[in-house]
């Protein structure tokens, strides 16, 4: 596949106009308060916050679930809780895979949205922030490493449509899906480690690294998949250099 090709389709994607909400979960109800950036978006942070190492899906329910569960949706409200009744939640709920560790990356979340934004998640993102900026913010809260915070502002442009001053601080995510894909089309050698996936999105499109991330990932979830990869459909399928002998 020539490098062209992908950042063609992902730019493509990037310019479509999209009225429908972003679908993190699936479940209606869940998606509608998490694209809710006006009156929730502490909801989309704390959400970003817990994806890691269990299923998306199962991550983004997660500050819904606690919500409901306190019967409190606001910052203010929220911050009034105590961390070991969160801690008794995540454990008797399951609601993470790390159900301690995350029960305080998410208490400690709140108190920093109350503290250090006003109760305003969407200060984050506000007046047209630079990329870096909004990066920076998102690698302050704990628990939040580059692949979370360079996902989270990525969300925020590519399907949001957040204005931001630039995109040049916004890089691919190298999740298993977008590793595997990024392989097998040869961006990238078999044996490449994170930051050259991470430097090869930069050379394929300099301006917004992280454009061709959703493509990716969506290529390796329905398409690029670990075993029995469905390349007769595969949307890249006449590009891809593994297309006729997928490892």
């Amino acid at each position: 596949m020539t490098k062209s090709k992908l950042v063609e389709l992902a730019k493509r994607r990037f310019d479509e106009i999209d009225s429908q909400i972003v679908q993190f979960t699936r479940v209606n109800e869940i998606d509608s308060f998490l694209n809710d950036l006006t009156n929730y978006p502490h909801a989309y942070v704390l959400a970003c916050l817990m994806d890691r190492q269990i299923k998306a899906e199962r991550a983004w329910q997660i500050p819904f679930l606690v919500c409901k569960n306190f019967n409190s949706y606001n910052i203010t409200e929220l911050s009034k809780i105590k961390l070991k009744d969160f801690v008794n939640l995540f454990e008797t709920e399951r609601l993470h895979r790390f159900n301690n560790t995350m029960a305080e990356i998410f208490y400690k979340a709140i108190l920093k949205i109350k503290n250090d934004y006003d109760t305003d998640a969407s200060k984050i993102w506000e007046n047209n922030p630079s990329s870096a900026s909004v990066v920076y913010k998102f690698l302050e809260f704990e628990g939040s490493g580059i692949k979370i915070s360079t996902m989270a502002a990525n969300i925020l442009a590519r399907q949001f449509k957040i204005p931001f001053s630039d995109y040049y601080s916004i890089d691919i995510s190298p999740d298993v899906h977008i590793k595997r894909v990024m392989k097998r089309i040869g961006f990238v050698p078999d044996n490449a480690e994170n930051d050259m996936i991470i430097y090869k999105a930069r050379e394929l499109n300099p301006e917004f690294p992280g454009i061709i991330d959703f493509s990716c990932w969506e290529i390796g979830r329905n398409w690029c998949k670990p075993n029995n990869p469905d390349c007769k459909n595969c949307i890249v399928k006449d590009e891809c250099k593994n297309n006729n002998n997928p490892e």
